[in-house]
């Protein structure tokens, strides 16, 4: 059993490379998460042969550097398997004790799990815009004969491959600067009084178990707390705007975020002449509506390999990548 590890800053996921076992686990770094107990619990449960993991958990505010976030979590990694231990990095797998301590080639596994999702689409799909809405991320990565994306998050968000935006996390300030309501336009306070989530489960596009995330106030994660935390994006009480106002703030948010999407999709097509999108992530459904306004046919991987792994992708991508190219090992 060859298992795959997509270590986030705020999600870990996992995937066995046979497609039969998935995993997503909210575990924020940035709030010394048990990431080892989980990880040492999934050795114990699957008792994987060998691990293949991608990692962009570096990014977290908890670690000073991206070298130092790296060095902990493959530490973290290593620790937890009783098994040989691999990671993807753009140049392909390494394991551990064969990466320098210099900085360069420690970095060269940093932000690498688009990569590892690209490479096996690259092989399995051929030419196309892979897009992966995840809880925080997008990525847009335009695959020809491999994939095209810079290699760092810095040049990739200056070239757009990288939007920072996801399905959950995202501040709903950052998306909606300012909201239509009963004739007045109000700006959203820059506050974390609600997230993008927030606006999903108002207009029922998400349940409250997708909601898998801390909400802003840590209150419950009900339709009624949700729209109380809409209102409170434009200081207000749910009773001052009624449901109609916190609804309004929903509808705006969740169409400035297609609108960006769309925008972030078409410069990328457009770019590099494709003339059809791989859709996946949690929000893949939103890739899709996106698609079909630009008349893009629509691939989502969840018509591939099923939705539990096209929700967990690059984990699913590391291991199946591992398990073609055993040997492969740098």
């Amino acid at each position: 059993m060859i298992l795959g590890l997509d270590i986030g800053g705020a999600n870990t996921k996992a995937a066995s490379a046979d497609g039969k076992y998935t995993k997503s686990v909210y575990l924020p770094l940035w709030k010394k998460s048990p990431l080892e107990k989980v990880l040492k619990s999934i050795n114990a449960e699957k008792k994987p042969e060998a691990v293949a993991v991608v990692i962009t958990g570096e990014l977290a505010d908890c670690f000073n550097s991206k070298k130092e976030g790296l060095e902990s979590i493959m530490a973290i990694a290593c620790r937890a398997f009783s098994c040989p231990v691999y990671f993807w990095g753009h140049g392909g797998f390494k394991e551990m004790d064969t990466i320098e301590s210099d900085s360069t080639s420690i970095l060269d596994i940093a932000a690498a799990n688009w990569s590892a999702s690209a490479e096996l689409l690259a092989r399995e799909l051929g030419e196309c815009l892979f897009v992966d809405i995840g809880s925080t991320t997008t990525d847009l990565i335009p695959i020809e004969a491999g994939p095209l994306a810079a290699k760092t998050d810095f040049l990739r968000l200056a070239r757009g491959e990288l939007v920072y935006m996801g399905l959950l996390r995202t501040t709903l300030n950052s998306i909606l600067p300012v909201a239509r309501i009963r004739g007045y336009r109000v700006p959203l306070a820059p506050e974390l009084f609600a997230i993008i989530a927030d606006a999903y489960l108002a207009l029922g596009l998400i349940d409250p178990d997708r909601y898998s995330c801390d909400s802003p106030d840590g209150m419950d994660k009900s339709r009624t707390s949700s729209l109380r935390r809409l209102a409170r994006s434009v200081c207000a009480d749910l009773e001052e705007i009624g449901e109609s106002g916190a609804m309004a703030i929903a509808e705006q948010a969740c169409t400035e975020q297609k609108r960006a999407l769309i925008a972030a999709m078409e410069r990328q097509l457009e770019l590099h002449h494709l003339e059809r999108v791989a859709a996946a992530g949690i929000g893949e459904w939103l890739i899709a509506e996106a698609a079909r306004t630009l008349g893009m046919d629509c691939i989502p991987l969840s018509e591939l390999y099923g939705p539990e792994l096209s929700a967990v992708f690059p984990a699913y991508a590391a291991a199946r990548l591992l398990e073609a190219d055993p040997m492969d090992i740098r």
